[in-house]
């Protein structure tokens, strides 16, 4: 008897979890982890057994810009790899320590003059000028970091210091000194953060996974190998913006492993390291936001024989979604890096700058858009990615202004939130109904209060309530009644009173 024909198996018969990009964002991680195409179209999938998840992505309408690898078991074809390069995806390979392994990402002609000139930096003072400024900004923004969210005023003027400091910087190794005892005052503030878990989880947590405590691992005497939570989310977060800066980099067409402040060695690309300094302390941001509006959940960490904290494959996708956010910061310091580069080279009049292909600035010119980018906010390390700031190429360029929106999905819009209900919870809790006037009563409000606030400016009632842009409007046309602690206070703006 023949035998049979097998039975062809289909996806949908085997419980496979479908992978869905999350901000554009798509991270694999485990064993079976393969990335190839198959008719058109890029398919991947990771896991084993029954636990495994799957993706198809057409060449139209995939919505994927960033694939993320964690691990280095698994297979990627190279007509995966081409299909990535002519859709524009950005692909990094991240191994399980959160090191950065290989990034590929759109390619682009590059300007030998561009690269000489990247070269020629030291004897140009190109380098030297670039370095101060991206450590001037780092530490400009540790200071505001220290002083605002940790209320420290006097570790914020160490470091003010230290920013002063590098005015008078004449190599590399004073700027490396200086960035140094920035550093330690820096991190001191860190020292005592506590670090919240659930009640549920605390019988097993250790105990020197409940404070933030050092940046130095006993098991390496340095950042790496991380021993508690926040440290690993941070060396994880650090691994992400490098990728990001190696991919700016390179999409500019300067080389990523010349730099102008770290060393040259064989084990790192320089230059990217440079480009992440003045965006750490907006990842430091995006960490503390997170450990303060929420406890952290045991699952999201596991404990190796040694000590080291690693971070679970699924909390590593969570945080992977952060890439967008790092990639608009890094821009425009990426480009103003290689606007001062092309300064120093003898080019004709005619001769165009480089590309602004990160932040589209001349594209918004040409539209008569004002030229102006989004990248995090210094002076307020929660708005990380969605301030404006106007780009001119020289090294002072960065100049704050007013912040754009952020999509309500967003991680920082989320941070934002649980602010603001936070210190609304706060203040609601220390009312009282004695606080308010007995006459103040809600007839009082809707008909004596209310129609005099047309006359009220918006920005006059947001920064009076300390509420959002959207609720101040609302409550001036009378779509929203406020809670009555505040009408005390509309009613002095509308200038209203019991008699």
């Amino acid at each position: 008897m023949a035998a049979c024909q097998t039975v062809p198996q289909s996806l949908q018969h085997c419980n496979f979890t479908e992978i869905i990009p999350q901000r554009g964002v798509v991270t694999l991680f485990g064993y079976g982890i393969n990335v190839h195409v198959d008719r058109g179209h890029l398919t991947i999938r990771d896991g084993i057994g029954m636990q495994q998840r799957f993706a198809r992505f057409p060449r139209v309408g995939h919505g994927l810009k960033r694939l993320v690898v964690i691990g280095s078991d698994g297979l990627v074809s190279l007509a995966a790899l081409r299909w990535l390069a002519d859709q524009g995806v950005a692909f990094a390979l991240l191994d399980r320590l959160g090191e950065v392994l290989a990034t590929t990402g759109p390619v682009y002609p590059s300007d030998a003059r561009l690269r000489r000139a990247q070269s020629l930096a030291e004897d140009s003072g190109a380098a030297m000028r670039i370095a101060i400024e991206l450590i001037r900004r780092k530490l400009l923004a540790q200071e505001r970091f220290v002083r605002e969210k940790f209320q420290d005023t006097a570790l914020a003027e160490i470091i003010a210091n230290q920013r002063h400091a590098l005015a008078k910087a004449n190599s590399k190794e004073d700027i490396r000194r200086y960035e140094a005892y920035g550093a330690l005052a820096y991190w001191r503030a860190w020292h005592d953060l506590h670090i919240q878990f659930s009640q549920s989880d605390l019988r097993r947590v250790p105990q020197h996974w409940q404070v933030f405590g050092t940046r130095v691992s006993p098991l390496t005497k340095s950042p790496r190998l991380a021993v508690n939570p926040p440290n690993a989310m941070l060396n994880y977060l650090y691994a992400i913006l490098e990728s990001e800066a190696r991919l700016a980099i390179s999409e500019l067409g300067l080389d990523p492993g010349i730099g102008f402040l770290h060393s040259d060695t064989r084990t790192r690309d320089s230059l990217a390291c440079d480009l992440m300094e003045p965006i750490r302390p907006q990842v430091d941001a995006f960490l503390l936001d997170w450990l303060r509006r929420a406890p952290l959940q045991r699952k999201w960490f596991f404990e190796q024989r040694d000590g080291n904290c690693r971070l679970t494959g699924e909390f590593a996708v969570t945080l992977s979604e952060t890439s967008r956010i790092w990639r608009q910061a890094l821009g425009p310091f990426a480009e103003w890096i290689a606007h001062t580069l092309w300064s120093t080279t003898l080019q004709s009049s005619r001769t165009k700058a480089p590309a602004t292909r990160l932040t589209q600035r001349r594209k918004r010119e040409a539209k008569g858009i004002p030229t102006s980018t989004s990248v995090a906010l210094i002076r307020n390390p929660r708005t990380l990615s969605r301030n404006r700031v106007s780009i001119v190429p020289h090294e002072n360029f960065l100049e704050t202004a007013k912040p754009g929106r952020l999509n309500r999905f967003d991680p920082v819009a989320q941070a934002r939130r649980a602010d603001t209900q936070r210190r609304q919870a706060v203040a609601l809790k220390a009312w009282t109904p004695a606080d308010k006037p007995g006459w103040l009563d809600e007839k009082f409000y809707r008909e004596e209060i209310q129609p005099r606030l047309a006359a009220v400016t918006v920005p006059t009632i947001v920064s009076a309530l300390a509420v959002s842009e959207s609720y101040a409007t609302n409550i001036r046309a009378g779509r929203r009644r406020p809670h009555p602690r505040h009408w005390l206070t509309l009613a002095k703006l509308a200038d209203v009173s019991s008699s």
